[in-house]
């Protein structure tokens, strides 16, 4: 085998998949079997630098290259490409939209000073892939992404062409409006789970937008958010623990004080 990492992992994928005493689990995958865990495992990176856990980070990233080797060697097996034809199609396309380092254009003072450009650059592409067929521009926001991911790009896409708020104080006007709408609809007496959702879904996505507005991204401010929630739900359990009890033996009220001691902990 080489000495070449890179080599290697390409050979033991390829063995792996080898009809002929490989793993049976990775021969019957397909992509849409493996998709999942490529979607896992791109979490697990992110995980790893919001925790600034460099070891788990260097174990999370080989996970994720051996998802790009999987996907690559499926395809090479079909006869339409393999890992070689995915590196030189990114390397081309980073050359390709960095023209202000490999093309001799005189590079902006800062990199959201860049953004345009690159954006720029990113629409002709997409332009380009549309032909004469009709385009948006909203295309190539991927349907797949998480939902308030989806709704941060496509507002971002609207936006460049004019189609935003100037401040968010109508933002904040349009939230209220929104959650007014999905009270009223829990309210209605002929209230169906289809027109609570679809109100649910619009108020979800004004948040985004006031995400967006502030310049957060609403996927890591919820894993935040849900970080906090874990840490501090914990903490009531401990806590409870120390008096004899389980969070099913105790009332709300009691949960309740025990959480707001758990919060001022956090502030000492």
């Amino acid at each position: 085998m080489s000495s070449d990492p890179l080599q290697r992992l390409l050979a033991l994928m390829a063995r792996l998949r080898d009809p002929d005493g490989g793993c049976p689990w990775d021969q019957v995958q397909t992509f849409a079997t493996v998709a999942p865990y490529t979607i896992e495992e791109a979490y697990e990176v992110a995980d790893a630098i919001e925790r600034g856990d460099m070891a788990a980070l260097k174990d999370e990233l080989g996970d994720l290259l051996f998802q790009v080797v999987f996907h690559s060697r499926m395809d090479e097996e079909q006869g339409s490409f393999a890992f070689d034809d995915v590196a030189t199609a990114v390397v081309e396309k980073m050359v390709r939209r960095h023209p202000h380092v490999f093309g001799g254009e005189q590079p902006a003072n800062s990199g959201n000073a860049q953004l345009p450009a690159w954006e720029s650059l990113k629409a002709a592409e997409r332009a380009a892939k549309a032909g004469a067929g009709s385009s948006s521009a909203l295309d190539g926001v991927t349907a797949g992404l998480p939902a308030l991911t989806r709704a941060l790009k496509l507002q971002n896409r609207a936006a460049r062409v004019g189609f935003d708020w100037p401040s968010l104080t109508p933002v904040f006007e349009k939230l209220k409006e929104e959650l007014g709408e999905l009270q009223a609809e829990i309210e209605a007496k002929d209230v169906t789970p289809e027109r609570i959702a679809d109100e649910f879904g619009d108020v979800l996505f004004v948040i985004a937008n006031v995400a967006r507005h502030l310049k957060l991204d609403p996927e890591t401010a919820l894993r935040g958010a849900n970080a906090k929630f874990e840490r501090r739900f914990r903490r009531v359990e401990q806590l409870l623990a120390a008096q004899g009890k389980s969070p099913e033996q105790s009332t709300l009220d009691e949960m309740d004080c025990l959480w707001d001691t758990a919060k001022a902990e956090e502030r000492r």
